[in-house]
């Protein structure tokens, strides 16, 4: 392979492709990057494998029945091979007959996922232009990966999405900190993945490179894993749910001790006279001790003290992992961190303060400048219904209920028609027996995907789509300093058409062709996606090639900012000039916008609030607490069929982690297969024993392709290994309504019966006619 071969970009890094003969033999890593990641060979082998769907396909019962015909069949319904001029036939009249009938209010354009890196070629955009041509559709608001986060920042600082692509530097962190204190660690294996293209790997590299300025860490999570074993962190294991605890008995130990800096607190910040006698127990009666924290959390009180008068000698960074936020009560860690680091009083320092999820993506911490480049167009949604993007059972199960969502209270619409392209619901959805009875609901639903995976399997109408290897595009993100000039390398697969063609087609049925493609060609929107954007970065003093240079050498790197980035500096410097986006332009430690909106659930500072699943919970019905992180050998479910992801099971199944304590109590045997379960579901696993997790803790990666049953008692057994089975469908609080996979109890026990074939990566049933 050279540097000749073609270019592709993904959100887990830049690759050369090696081509033989039209098909794809090998993917090596950017000749830029020193880490690259092995989770892009997992394409190769399933490109044009027996998953691949190479033309739309009908469920049966659908095409003889019509919209809601035997909804209780996705998922097992055969499937009728149609062509492209009848299936957009069809998904035209079924958009007129919803939108006339019942209003566009009633199509659900979720479509949540990382379909593609490319910048014209993303799925999500491309599906909310065509529905916002054709009147509009109900909207989801927030991520699953960090939406207590995205709502409750912007209280507290006055923004999320500026504040989390603009953290403090990795060259800062180097320079400057002298601790780093990871709420959740510093995960690399997060850090292979960034949302819109990695060109260059980072993370792992800087530190190592923190590592040999002196810094020190300290890894606050149930797994040893969490930091790098060559960071010699040190390991504190709380357990899972009470790192707001942590967190308050160190600013306790800081309050008392006189550690913290009341100058900053006094021109920084809002609120912390209500949050000390919060924290002093004057206000509820309860003293946030380390003695307290130490019998929330189990760490020791002596450790929790120790670690409050390092943080308060050294230059710390705070580091908050995204998962934290993925529990219930999520809002509190983001906002009782940020609490913490204001009684340090190192926000805008070089090195120091707080920062939202080190390791969480390649992006965060990396060194970019300012530039904005032009999106796809999506056009304005006329339709004001939305939802928060974890309540999509709740929306399909209870059309009309109410909800609160950030000082509103909102009905859910009535979903007649779910319209996704790109991610995969059955993936990062939780209680996938409750979603799977919720998915009944809809009259239709019409995916976009290229492989048989759960979603495409439980859709009535799928239309064959293109991988990034078989399109043109460009990988183009502010979040990355490198623009790659992505190459078709293979001609698409079958009948499969990238997602602009989709559409086009079925708006021309529809006679909205040209409000939806203006006219373009995809090669016409690259070009003027490119266009705009070399204008706009311009404007900040950036000089990019043009189309014609970049194709030629492949890629371009936009060169570093002088100075290493500290967030919130300008703020520090000068707060009157530079005002925080929040009602008081400073640090709201105390909200009073939340405190007016009267949640019990979300009170208007940082509140410790006891899970309703966890161990420290004397009512418990199951001893163990599952944390379900992300994979390493994939992103998300994404390439779960494929060779890396396929080698990292065991005898077919996801490995599940536990301590050789509790699986001594249990009669677990390394490498035996497990029934994991509790009153929601099962999933199969085989067990990996190590002293690297914490003791009543387990631990199952997410993306397992569902492949389950029903269970006499109405739950799900995935035979599998997919964790959401047995997570909890709960919003995080009234607040933000977000995930909280990360608050789950189960129990464990050897599987004892003859183990059940493995169907996930099965084709449907296939008509010969």
């Amino acid at each position: 392979m050279t540097q000749n071969d073609p270019l592709t970009s993904a959100h887990w890094g830049t690759y050369r492709v090696r081509v033989e003969n039209g098909k794809v033999m090998a993917l090596r890593g950017f000749e830029v990057d020193p880490d690259p990641s092995p989770i892009g060979n997992g394409i190769v082998d399933v490109l044009d494998g027996p998953t691949r769907i190479k033309t739309p396909m009908v469920r049966e019962s659908w095409l003889k029945g019509g919209p809601g015909s035997a909804t209780h069949l996705r998922g097992d319904d055969t499937f009728v091979p149609v062509s492209w001029d009848e299936v957009e036939k069809l998904v035209a009249a079924e958009l007129d007959r919803v939108r006339e009938t019942f209003g566009n209010q009633a199509i659900y354009g979720g479509s949540y996922g990382w379909g593609s890196a490319g910048r014209f070629h993303h799925a999500q955009s491309q599906l909310h232009r065509f529905l916002n041509c054709i009147g509009g559709y109900t909207r989801s608001v927030n991520t699953y990966s960090h939406a207590a986060g995205e709502v409750i920042l912007p209280h507290i600082l006055g923004d999320f999405a500026g504040l989390m692509h603009k953290q403090t530097s990795w060259q800062s962190i180097i320079d400057a900190t002298e601790l780093l204190v990871g709420f959740g660690g510093v995960p690399i294996r997060n850090a292979q993945i960034s949302a819109g293209g990695t060109g260059r790997h980072r993370t792992r590299e800087a530190l190592i490179q923190a590592r040999d300025a002196g810094m020190t860490f300290v890894n606050i999570s149930p797994l040893r894993g969490d930091m790098d074993a060559d960071l010699g962190a040190e390991w504190l294991a709380p357990r899972p749910g009470s790192d707001v605890a942590v967190m308050l008995g160190l600013a306790h130990t800081l309050l008392v001790e006189d550690l913290h800096d009341s100058v900053f607190l006094e021109r920084y910040t809002v609120g912390f006279e209500k949050f000390s006698a919060y924290l002093m127990g004057t206000s509820d009666g309860v003293e946030k001790t380390a003695d307290w924290a130490d019998d929330i959390s189990s760490l020791s009180a002596s450790s929790i003290r120790d670690l409050a008068r390092r943080m308060a000698k050294k230059r710390t960074m705070i580091s908050v992992n995204w998962a934290l936020t993925r529990q219930e009560f999520g809002e509190q860690p983001f906002w009782a961190a940020t609490a913490l680091a204001a009684m340090i009083g190192q926000i805008g320092l070089p090195g120091g303060g707080i920062a939202y999820g080190y390791g969480a993506a390649n992006s965060i911490g990396l060194e970019t400048r300012d530039v904005r480049y032009q999106a796809l167009p999506q056009g304005n949604n006329p339709v004001a219904d939305f939802i928060p993007v974890a309540r999509i059972s709740d929306m399909l199960l209870t059309p009309g209920a109410p909800f609160d969502y950030n000082g509103q209270t909102a009905n859910y619409p009535d979903i007649k028609l779910v319209y996704w392209a790109g991610g995969n619901p059955f993936h990062h959805h939780q209680d996938l027996a409750r979603f799977k009875r919720a998915w009944q609901k809809p009259d239709t639903v019409i995916v976009h995907e290229w492989c048989w995976n759960t979603l495409a399997k439980h859709a009535d109408i799928v239309l064959p789509c293109t991988t990034p290897l078989e399109r043109a595009d460009l990988m183009l993100t502010p979040r990355d300093p490198y623009i790659v000039a992505m190459q078709q390398v293979i001609s698409p697969v079958g009948n499969a058409r990238n997602d602009f063609d989709i559409f086009a087609g079925i708006s021309r049925k529809m006679g909205a062709e040209q409000a939806f493609t203006r006219g373009y060609t995809a090669e016409e929107w690259i070009r003027w996606i490119y266009d705009q954007s070399r204008k706009s970065a311009r404007k900040t003093g950036i000089m990019l090639p043009s189309l014609k240079e970049l194709r030629a050498k492949g890629w371009h790197k936009v060169d570093p900012p002088q100075q290493p980035r500290v967030m919130l500096e300008k703020f520090r410097n000068d707060p009157e000039a530079n005002p925080l986006r929040t009602p008081s332009g400073k640090i709201e430690i105390y909200s009073t916008t939340i405190a007016e909106f009267g949640y019990d659930d979300c009170p208007g500072h940082p509140t410790w609030h006891e899970p309703h699943e966890w161990l420290g919970n004397p009512d418990k019905t199951h001893p163990l607490h599952l944390i379900s992180n992300q994979p390493k050998n994939k992103l998300h479910s994404q390439l779960d069929h494929g060779a890396v992801s396929r080698a990292a099971k065991i005898n077919g199944r996801e490995p599940v982690l536990m301590h050789p304590d509790n699986a001594a109590t249990r009669g677990i045997s390394a490498g035996g297969l497990v029934r994991v379960f509790n009153d929601r579901g099962a999933c199969l696993a085989v067990a990996v024993l190590s002293e690297d997790i914490r003791v009543d803790v387990v631990q199952i990666s997410t993306g397992a392709w569902l492949d389950a049953d029903w269970q006499a008692d109405g739950t799900l057994l995935c035979r599998h290994g997919n964790p959401n089975v047995l997570t909890r469908d709960q919003g995080t609080s009234r607040l933000a309504q977000g995930p909280t996979a990360h608050s789950c109890l189960v129990d464990i026990e050897p599987y004892t019966g003859t183990p059940p074939p493995i169907r996930a990566f099965d084709p449907p049933r296939i008509s010969d006619g």
